[in-house]
C-alpha cells in the first residue's frame, strides 16, 4: 500500500498537483497529504462535499445522476474528482464518496465506498470498495485506498509499477 509521502514525492517528480473531493472522510485525505512536510509542492486544496446538494453546487456532479443514483456511485465518485480538479487547478482529482454508516443510505450498505482519481489526460480510474467494522474503520481504510489508487495511476502514467 502506497503512503502519502511516496505519493506527493510522485507527483513532484512528474510536475504534477492533486486536489481532493471528500465525502465520508470529511478531510482525512486532505490533512493526510497535508500532514508530510513540503505537501505544498504538489497539493493544491480540497473540497469537502459531504452534503449532497454540495457535489452539485461545488463540484458539477450533475443533478439528474445525483437524483437517478444518490451520492454513492461510480459516477458520482468521477465527477467529483473531474470537479475538485477544475475547481483547484489541479492535474489530478482524487475523490471519495459512500457510507461509513450507522446506517444504509441511498439504497447502500454501510461499507461501500467508491474512490475515483481524474487524470490530465481525461481519463477516470474508479475503484468499488467494501470495508467492514466501525465508522472509524471505515473512514480510515478508505484514505488509505483512496492514496493507493492515486498511486497506481501516477505510477501507470510513469511506467512505474505500483505494489
Amino acid at each position: 500500500m502506497a503512503d502519502v509521502a511516496e505519493v506527493l514525492a510522485l507527483l513532484v517528480r512528474q510536475e504534477a498537483t492533486v486536489a481532493v473531493a471528500e465525502s465520508l472522510t470529511g478531510g482525512l485525505i486532505g490533512a493526510a497529504f497535508t500532514s508530510v512536510p513540503g505537501a505544498s509542492k504538489a497539493f493544491r486544496g480540497g473540497v469537502i462535499s459531504y452534503a449532497t446538494d454540495l457535489k452539485h453546487d461545488l463540484l458539477g456532479v450533475p443533478d439528474e445522476l445525483l437524483r437517478r443514483e444518490g451520492a454513492v456511485h461510480p459516477e458520482v465518485a468521477a465527477a467529483m474528482a473531474r470537479g475538485v480538479a477544475r475547481v483547484c487547478g489541479a492535474g489530478y482529482g482524487l475523490a471519495v464518496t459512500g457510507v461509513a454508516g450507522p446506517e444504509p443510505q441511498d439504497g447502500k450498505p454501510v461499507g461501500r465506498v467508491y474512490a475515483a482519481v481524474h487524470g490530465p489526460d481525461g481519463e477516470n480510474s474508479v475503484r468499488e470498495l467494501t470495508f467492514e467494522g466501525s465508522r472509524e474503520r471505515i473512514r480510515v481504510r478508505t484514505v488509505h485506498e483512496a492514496v493507493d489508487l492515486l498511486a497506481g495511476v501516477l505510477k501507470a502514467n510513469k511506467g512505474e509499477h505500483s505494489g
